[in-house]
């Protein structure tokens, strides 16, 4: 038999500041996927958008491998497979492209078949996957979320902030692998880094809950990460000082980079001269920028 299913998968920007490997939240921005499971041994691939000209047509295809697990995990003997894919969210550019296509491919899948599993068990999957929940979460979820292991398994609390918050993401023209961003990384940090981070990772999602956005400047701070990838994002520094300057609470490294985001509470205005003096800052370091004015997507993954 076969069916067919269209699906939305959202952009993500994880850690957000001290969050590392636990913070996450969906933006508007989409992948779109449509998925036609048949008989037989049939694979075609076909797609537009970003990445569309690199990415495998073979069984190789990571959205392939997903929907190959999830038929997997719940008997379905199904092999042929036709995917269509529209992709708005860059590659390799920290906005969670590689959770996009995860999360796509199980979620579609999913929907397609008899007995399908919950979103928790989908979430299970797809940082078995991924490796971390820090991005596969929003998407699945939706708006902000904490996402952590217990006893082996991936878990997360979803949370809507009490203030619109705009995403002004400085998009960069050159890619930064998350292999390369995790290499950077030292294998232990100061005490006092840990427990700068912690008190920082606790007032975001307290400032964002509350509506305080007067407590963003402190709670968007790091140590843990960010100082160890500056010199992989030239201008880093000169960026988040820009949009500050041009009304921004703060400034973070999306994801592993090399994209930077803004949060701004101030209205679309602020965040429009945000997005100027991000690109003018990236400028003077010879990178052109595509920016991007996001909001939070508050639904994660769905049928289109």
């Amino acid at each position: 038999m076969t069916a067919t299913v269209t699906v939305a998968v959202p952009a993500t920007t994880a850690n957000c500041g001290a969050g590392f490997d636990s913070l996450g939240m969906a933006c508007n921005l989409y992948n779109h996927l449509t998925l036609t499971l048949s008989p037989g041994e049939s694979l075609i691939i076909e797609g537009t958008g970003e990445g569309s000209d690199n990415i495998p047509h073979t069984r190789q295809n990571l959205i392939v491998r997903c929907v190959e697990q999830l038929l997997a995990a719940v008997g379905d003997k199904r092999r042929g497979i036709a995917i269509k894919f529209d992709n708005r969210i860059p590659l390799s550019r920290g906005l969670g492209s590689s959770s996009a296509a995860i999360v796509s491919g199980l979620y579609a899948a999913n929907c397609l078949v008899e007995k399908p599993l919950s979103k928790q068990e989908l979430l299970s999957l797809a940082t078995a996957i991924e490796g971390h929940p820090d991005n596969v979460a929003p998407a699945l979820f939706g708006g902000c979320t904490i996402a952590y292991m217990a006893d082996g398994k991936a878990n997360c609390l979803v949370y809507q902030p009490k203030q619109e918050v705009i995403l002004v993401a400085a998009v960069p023209n050159f890619h930064l692998s998350t292999k390369k961003a995790r290499e950077a990384l030292p294998a232990a940090v100061p005490f006092g880094d840990a427990v700068y981070n912690a008190s920082r990772s606790a007032l975001l999602v307290g400032a964002l809950l509350s509506g305080e956005s007067a407590f963003l400047a402190d709670a968007l701070g790091d140590r843990l990460h960010q100082p160890y990838r500056a010199h992989l994002i030239p201008g880093m520094e000169a960026v988040f000082a820009a949009a500050k300057q041009a009304g921004a609470d703060g400034a973070v490294i999306s994801g592993a980079g090399p994209t930077l985001m803004a949060f701004v509470t101030a209205g679309a205005a602020v965040a429009e001269r945000v997005g100027e003096a991000m690109s003018a800052a990236f400028a003077k370091t010879g990178a052109s920028t595509t920016i991007h004015r996001l909001s939070i997507d508050t639904q994660g993954v769905r049928r289109a």
